[in-house]
């Protein structure tokens, strides 16, 4: 009876697999090139297909928006590098609402192997054999994996959304809340709730402009709609197997 390697998903939490890939903007090695950035990995079925091409002119109009949070785009699906350059090459002369010609600089990965795409989930058996589901991954500076999003084949993504769960991330680590439901950029945010009683009554007995409570475990906070500017600078080196010897400064967006 033959062995089955199973992979394991990566779930929120995990650092991201690492891999070398050949894309349309050349080799990477991932997740080290992007190290003190934040990326967005995401697959799509396959290439020269309607929901996709509407996803990829999304994206690429959006990037300036994205390198201003200091987030970067990466593709994939299992086609060849050579399906890739075709499809992006006619997508520049496609036009859809006010998306006009637009020229996808972002890497495209080609995972002919699977490999990659196994490492990440990205293969659903039961849907397909030969293509990768809609899968996002939004990974932060350090390579940990902070949110995972799947979209059946019809359903095209939206990517405001995606943006808007990277500003609630970036807001979070740098100002140590949560944001409530239907959360938007300069909407108030959520303070931790107290963990003793000591605490939960000075949070609700507190006077502060800036802070309402609709109970001891539910209070907010008045956002400044100020950006959180980070620098990243860790104690170490993240995937030290997969580095090679090189200041760590190479690897600072």
């Amino acid at each position: 009876m033959e062995d089955c390697q199973v992979t394991r998903m990566p779930l929120i939490g995990d650092m991201a697999p690492a891999f070398h890939a050949v894309t349309t903007q050349g080799e990477i090695n991932f997740p080290q090139d992007y190290y003190g950035r934040w990326v967005i990995l995401f697959s799509h079925p396959a290439d020269f297909t309607p929901v996709c091409t509407t996803e990829f002119m999304t994206f690429a109009s959006m990037m300036n928006e994205f390198k201003e949070l200091s987030t970067e785009l990466v593709g994939l699906s299992i086609d060849s590098i050579y399906s890739h350059i075709a499809w992006l090459r006619k997508i520049r002369e496609l036009a859809w609402k006010d998306i006009k010609h637009v020229n996808v600089t972002f890497p495209l990965i080609a995972d002919i192997s699977m490999e990659i795409a196994k490492k990440y989930g990205m293969m659903h058996p039961s849907y397909s054999s030969t293509q990768t589901v809609r899968a996002v991954f939004i990974i932060d500076p350090e390579g940990t994996i902070r949110a995972i999003l799947y979209y059946p084949a019809t359903t095209g993504r939206n990517m405001l959304e995606i943006k808007r769960m990277v500003i609630a991330l970036q807001k979070a680590d740098c100002e140590k809340i949560a944001t409530p439901a239907n959360w938007m950029p300069c909407d108030d945010v959520i303070l931790p709730a107290p963990g003793t009683c000591g605490a939960a009554m000075d949070r609700v007995e507190r006077v502060n402009e800036n802070m309402y409570c609709l109970d001891w475990f539910l209070c907010f906070k008045q956002s400044n709609c100020e950006p959180c500017k980070q620098e990243y600078e860790p104690e170490g080196i993240a995937y030290p197997s997969v580095y090679s010897p090189r200041s760590r400064m190479n690897y600072r967006g």
